[in-house]
């Protein structure tokens, strides 16, 4: 790679605020730390506004107009499909913005490449995921991010109907099915609940914060655990 791609490709590596470390940086680049550090100090010198140290990582100010973003042929396929994805088996406001999204990237391409999004032949099924299943994925997705309790009531293989409070921490998609990842106040620990098996989702108006040991990177560290022993991830912790 000649070092002005590389230079160009790191000021892309810091868009959206991230914090990247110089490791980190030579990882994806395939360079040495020590190449990192002057590159870094390279785009200082000539403006850029990045901040941070070595050994710390570094983080691009907001501002800064960046160059347009240009894609690769793969890079358009993966964000095509993932967005008809989206579209497809995701809630009604991420299909929305994944519909707003293809069409943001056909803005920003070139005139000889807007035609491949309609080129990738990459398709989802649109009937898959039932309206009430996307006005619940939603509800909680929104649930997630303000860190709302919820009241669910929640109907189980045989029918039997529980209501109970959770912290809802995140949504997996398992391919067929999407699951809620929370911290069960009944159970004390963590359950998953399948989203159409849930009747009713209700809020008490109550929020949480993150406690040690209830949050969605313990149920990460417990599923490596349990794979480390041989049990089957998606067997582990449902809603009981």
């Amino acid at each position: 790679m000649r070092r002005a791609d590389r230079l160009f490709q790191i000021v892309q590596y810091f868009r959206g605020g991230r914090l990247v470390t110089a490791q980190k940086l030579g990882e994806w680049l395939e360079v040495s730390e020590r190449t990192i550090y002057r590159d870094i100090a390279d785009l200082q010198a000539t403006g850029v506004p990045i901040d941070g140290e070595a050994g710390v990582g570094y983080i691009m100010r907001e501002g800064f107009d960046l160059p347009p973003l240009m894609f690769t042929r793969d890079e358009i396929v993966a964000l095509v499909a993932g967005a008809r994805m989206v579209r497809a088996f995701g809630g009604a406001a991420m299909a929305r913005a994944a519909e707003e999204a293809l069409v943001k990237i056909g803005a920003v391409l070139p005139d000889g490449e807007k035609d491949r999004i309609a080129r990738t032949e990459i398709h989802a099924p649109m009937w898959v995921v039932s309206d009430a299943d996307r006005a619940a994925i939603d509800r909680i997705e929104r649930a997630v991010e303000a860190r709302d309790v919820l009241t669910l009531t929640y109907r189980d293989e045989q029918g039997r109907d529980s209501a109970r409070d959770v912290r809802p921490l995140g949504l997996w998609f398992w391919g067929k099915v999407w699951t809620l990842v929370a911290w069960c106040e009944m159970r004390s620990d963590f359950r998953t609940f399948r989203i159409d098996r849930i009747a009713l989702i209700e809020a008490p108006g109550r929020t949480f914060r993150p406690e040690r040991g209830r949050q969605l990177a313990d149920f990460y560290r417990r599923l490596e655990r349990a794979e480390s022993a041989g049990e089957h991830p998606a067997h582990r912790g449902m809603a009981g």
